[in-house]
């Protein structure tokens, strides 16, 4: 049985199965990400809550795994040669999953670089863009007189919808008829945009029928159903 107690965030985050990949998140678009993949993969894990409400992202145990105070983060005690690793950053850990259990990156090396690429689209495009215009809509920006930030980052958002609408054009998934991590980085920040957000007026997604397309089989996945709920927030 591996020994996750020298691991100082296990002191607030107990692990009831320390055989099990541990799991510290928030049901966000980023921390749904890993919850999905690791729906979709059937490894074993066990989720912990990280409340921003309590702030637990700034404790000292969950900074001792992250310093970048970021969900989500992973503890696997099955690392590399058997040993115990812990990673932090959404697309890390998605690379990591893909290639331990052989599933969801292509074996191509030429395939497998595209997929990467379109990841780092959405960790550096995606996901700040829509948060900002996730901001600026719904949280403490709308009330801002000046609205040209706001349609800043609308702007881009529809910029970046357009790229994908166009990608997705002749082909189910981002990178064909093949499901990857690529799909599970983007298709929670696009759900969130449309729905948490309430910006898909403002963005004009009727307009991007082959994205809201690829939505629809993507949230009709029985993974993607369970994920989108952990950690359970109660």
């Amino acid at each position: 049985m591996p020994d996750l107690s020298t691991f100082f965030i296990t002191h607030k985050w107990p692990a009831r199965h320390p055989d099990r990949l541990q799991l510290y998140s928030l049901p966000t678009p980023n921390g749904v990400k890993v919850s999905i993949m690791l729906e979709e993969t059937g490894l074993p894990y066990e989720p912990h809550l990280v409340s921003f409400e309590t702030q637990d992202q700034l404790s000292p145990e969950f900074l001792s795994l992250n310093p970048n105070n970021k969900i989500p983060a992973i503890l696997d005690p099955n690392g590399p040669g058997g040993q115990p690793l812990a990673l932090f950053e959404s697309g890390a850990i998605l690379i990591y999953l893909a290639e331990k259990t052989g599933q969801f990156m292509p074996q191509d090396a030429a395939l497998r670089y595209q997929t990467i690429q379109w990841l780092m689209w959405q960790m550096g495009g995606v996901g700040p863009m829509f948060g900002q215009l996730g901001f600026f809509h719904k949280f403490a920006g709308k009330d801002y007189e000046d609205k040209r930030p706001r349609d800043r980052y609308v702007a881009e958002s529809k910029r970046l919808l357009g790229v994908l609408d166009r990608r997705l054009a002749n082909r189910a998934w981002i990178m064909g008829e093949a499901y990857t991590i690529a799909d599970i980085a983007t298709f929670p920040w696009v759900r969130n945009l449309i729905g948490f957000y309430e910006a898909g007026d403002l963005v004009g997604m009727q307009d991007f029928q082959n994205v809201t397309r690829a939505l629809a089989a993507f949230v009709a996945r029985p993974a993607v159903v369970r994920g989108l709920g952990i950690p359970d927030r109660s």
